[in-house]
């Protein structure tokens, strides 16, 4: 019986061994995650403020001649650089064409559910990779749009179209 007892000994200082190594290697993920994390935040924003200077960058010559006619407004500077993607502020009478492609087939996704998704839901419905990586990227996006006001959060990662009177939304929609 003794030799029951000291094997049971043994197996149980292997596990709480092997235990104190998994939770060592989660803190230190924890911790690379964290760091990762506030790198993607600080380019994120990085990012938007440059987006803000070149698109704000000679505007007054850019609008001046589309001033008197205001069908002609874009609403989104034309002169964006390439890899800049610029989603603007929702606000009445914007349409939904001033949005890269990649996002409006997300708002359009939305709209036809009718019900709040997931990040998860979204991607398999529009045919992209459910990968966890590409799931993240498709998170950032509709926060991007949740944050703009193009899409409401219902819950904590439940996106959904919100509603809006018909005045606010431009005709024929986009």
């Amino acid at each position: 019986m003794a030799s029951l007892i000291e094997e049971l000994r043994r197996r149980e200082a292997a596990a709480r061994q092997e235990a104190d190594e998994l939770r060592g290697e989660i803190a230190r993920l924890t911790e690379r995650l964290a760091r990762a994390e506030e790198r993607l935040s600080r380019l994120e924003i990085t990012r938007e403020t440059v987006a803000e200077i070149v698109g704000g960058a000679g505007t007054d010559e850019a609008t001046a001649g589309r001033e008197a006619d205001p069908a002609a407004a874009d609403p989104v500077p034309s002169g964006s650089p390439v890899g800049v993607v610029t989603v603007p502020p929702w606000r009445p009478g914007l349409a939904q064409s001033v949005l890269p492609p990649s996002y409006r087939d997300l708002l359009e996704v939305l709209a036809d559910t009718g019900r709040p998704l997931r990040a998860a839901g979204i991607a398999a419905a529009t045919g992209l990779s459910t990968d966890r990586s590409r799931i993240e990227g498709l998170r950032s996006k509709l926060k991007r749009l949740a944050g703009r006001g193009w899409l409401a959060e219902d819950g904590p990662g439940l996106f959904t179209v919100p509603r809006r009177s018909a005045q606010d939304v431009p005709y024929p929609p986009a």
